[in-house]
């Protein structure tokens, strides 16, 4: 048995085959006989409300419900593109939502969950955006407008993360190696799983003389990548073919 975990899928309708390659990996035995299925956040590449209308929340959801119905716990964390996902999917697709920075006991070991964009402290410009969408006040607004003006919305976002990316320091948008002992601190934890930079390694350091690791997962833009904890403790992250 083992704890599996992804994030950053970035499902878009315009990349069929990385959604496709999340049905058959949810659909795998690997995933129907774990001890859980956690996925940390940007789950999409936009959503714009549990009322979307499309077609691919509808495959997600059906995709993570049969996982929950084959007796796998589905817990999912919101991330930058997912945020406005609430209870009313979550119950839909058989998730159970986590707050950011929950620690849960991952075979044996106390684990510190995370997306991971709250520990880029060094893109300020970031940070202050994350501030203000983030607030009752902004969702409520986001989604009192049509499904229509939203997607457009959403579009605009994109492109404009897209040139703040162009145009920023790839160091400046890894997290900062302070904003993480901080948290590991906070946390009383000695391991850290997070997403979002699209970096997967297994880092190693040192927590107030001890040894702690740091696990970067990676994105699903080219390829998958998952990272699986076996019940003896072992860690693989590992990618998943296309095709």
């Amino acid at each position: 048995m083992a704890t599996l975990f992804i994030a950053d899928l970035h499902l878009d309708a315009g990349r069929p085959q990385i959604i496709e390659l999340f049905e058959k990996y949810l659909a795998s035995d690997e995933v129907r006989q774990a001890d859980a299925l956690y996925i940390l956040g940007d789950l999409v590449e936009a959503w714009i409300g549990d009322d979307d209308d499309a077609e691919l929340p509808a495959r997600i959801a059906a995709a993570t419900r049969a996982v929950r119905d084959a007796g796998v716990p589905v817990y999912f964390m919101v991330g930058n593109r997912d945020f406005l996902l609430g209870e009313a999917f979550a119950t839909q697709a058989g998730m159970t939502l986590l707050d950011d920075g929950v620690v849960h006991d991952i075979q044996g070991c106390p684990t510190l969950l995370m997306h991971g964009d709250v520990l880029c402290t060094d893109d300020v410009a970031y940070q202050a955006v994350r501030r203000q969408v983030r607030t009752p006040e902004w969702a409520a607004q986001i989604l009192s407008m049509s499904l229509q003006a939203r997607r457009a919305f959403a579009a605009k976002a994109r492109e404009d993360s897209k040139a703040h990316t162009g145009n920023t320091m790839e160091s400046i948008m890894d997290v900062n190696a302070g904003a993480v002992i901080e948290a590991m601190h906070k946390a009383d934890v000695r391991r850290l799983i997070h997403g979002h930079t699209h970096r997967p390694a297994v880092h190693s350091l040192e927590l107030d003389g001890e040894a702690a690791e740091r696990i970067v997962l990676g994105d699903w833009y080219e390829h998958g990548s998952v990272l699986r904890v076996d019940d003896g403790g072992h860690v693989e992250l590992r990618g998943l073919a296309t095709g």
